[in-house]
């Protein structure tokens, strides 16, 4: 850090803690809010709890590619926002020192974030969100033990039908057991156990044991009177169902790496609809990546407010801006894999008019002295405040003649 100026060490510790709070915050809500229905799910399914984390964390690199463009820009917008309303910004210009130069720092951050950005959303989003699939596949047909549910009948095979009241230490043992078997011949047996638990067979592990106590058997063959047998103790063999494996890595757009989307988007041995698909997922990655570029600029034409303000309106419409593009893209990837429009215009296109206003933006700040690119909206903001602070004023002394 020696070799780096001290400006620089200066402006990097302005940006590196707002900006690391927002990319928390942003993250920590995403995940969250999925949380709380992945419990609900997972619960429904009666599945391990553990399951949950796994998912939320093959979920990890998909909020990723949110919240770092996101952090990244309120980061610096917050420490250009800091350096103007302190006057700060104000000396640095007098000396010299250009927009040019004080961002710097701010862009060397972008670079490493959007390389970073990359990786997540070429290589580990496509991997991550084939085993999300995958867990979520083994969730619903059983393979993760989640296929028996208490206090619910279970079919095994379309022979045994099982109920099980309550389950203690992690499902080892088990409460209240009722279980139904028939056979091809019509035969029926009925068993009732105070408590069992399952046991793995070494040499046969599509077969289980569960072993049941005290309790009774209750035989029922055609052309004979039913048998009521009791018991301290019974092996009963289940055959487990086959689990059907998941599919391969591949089956969407969103499940493949960089160098796939680019050998599948202009390959003639698939059909038109992956083509699109393909182009539309590569599109979609590669503008969210590259407007990274431009958001140092965007932050710096919002975070300077009008000369005696302190108006936030910049930070808000910063937020706005990001989220909206964010949005506009998803639509655009949506129409472009149903091939109403090309990638190529659809999500390129948006990315050409953002690009263009937010370098109107900072030439503005940056080379019109005094000029501001939001300035209609501050004055507009700032007369609506003061039209609420009056309404509210006016509202407290009509209060205090009424009492």
């Amino acid at each position: 850090m020696k070799f780096i100026p001290a400006l620089d060490r200066y402006i990097f510790r302005l940006v590196l803690m707002p900006m690391l709070a927002v990319f928390v915050i942003a993250a920590s809500l995403l995940v969250l809010d999925k949380m709380l229905k992945l419990f609900e799910f997972v619960g429904n399914e009666g599945g391990p709890i553990t399951v949950v984390f796994r998912m939320l964390a093959n979920l990890l690199p998909e909020y990723a590619s949110l919240a770092i463009p996101l952090g990244l820009m309120l980061g610096i917008l917050s420490a250009f926002r800091k350096l103007a309303t302190s006057s700060e910004l104000d000396v640095m210009r007098a000396v010299g020192l250009s927009y040019t130069r004080l961002l710097r720092m701010p862009y060397l951050i972008t670079l490493v974030l959007a390389g970073a950005n990359l990786l997540i959303v070429g290589y580990l989003q496509p991997t991550a969100r084939y085993s999300f699939e995958r867990l979520d596949f083994e969730l619903r047909s059983g393979a993760l033990g989640a296929s028996i549910k208490v206090g619910e009948f279970t079919t095994l095979q379309d022979k045994v039908a099982l109920r099980i009241e309550q389950s203690k230490d992690s499902g080892r043992q088990l409460l209240g057991i009722f279980a139904r078997f028939s056979s091809p011949k019509g035969e029926v047996a009925t068993i009732s156990a105070r408590e069992g638990r399952f046991l793995a067979l070494k040499d046969n592990p599509d077969t289980i044991i569960l072993r049941l106590t005290d309790g009774q058997i209750i035989q029922d063959q055609p052309g004979m009177s039913p048998r009521v047998l009791s018991f301290s103790r019974h092996d009963l063999p289940i055959d487990l169902p086959a689990i059907q494996k998941f599919r391969e890595r591949g089956g969407k757009e969103r499940e493949y790496i960089l160098p796939e989307l680019l050998r599948i988007g202009w390959s003639d041995s698939v059909t038109q609809k992956v083509r699109n698909e393909t182009r539309a997922s590569l599109s979609y990655r590669m503008v969210e990546v590259v407007m990274m570029l431009l958001l140092p600029l965007l932050a710096v034409a919002l975070a300077v407010p009008p000369k005696r303000s302190t108006s936030p309106l910049g930070v808000f419409i910063s937020i706005v801006m990001v989220v909206a593009y964010h949005k506009i893209n998803e639509y655009g990837q949506a129409a472009a894999a149903q091939g109403r429009l090309a990638p190529e215009v659809i999500l390129w296109g948006p990315f050409v008019v953002f690009a263009a206003l937010i370098l109107w933006m900072y030439w503005r700040v940056a080379y019109v002295p005094g000029g501001q690119p939001i300035g209609a909206l501050e004055k507009a903001f700032a007369g609506l405040g003061k039209k609420i602070a009056a309404l509210l004023k006016r509202r407290e002394r009509l209060s205090g003649t009424a009492q």
